[in-house]
């Protein structure tokens, strides 16, 4: 069932797409992560994203 509310749409996208992963363990961190909740490692990227409209 595809979301047709704009609003709605941004919003899951946002939640769903922009968070920092651990390049050590792999776990999904806050968009203001300094550090992994995990492994306290400080190794984190931004998840690979592509939108799609």
């Amino acid at each position: 069932m595809p979301i047709t509310d704009p609003m709605k749409k941004a919003l899951a996208q946002k939640r769903r797409l922009y968070v920092k992963i651990c390049r050590e363990c792999g776990v999904r961190n806050s968009p203001s992560a300094v550090k992994c909740r995990k492994c306290r490692s400080k190794n984190l990227r931004w998840k690979k994203r592509e939108i799609i409209k």
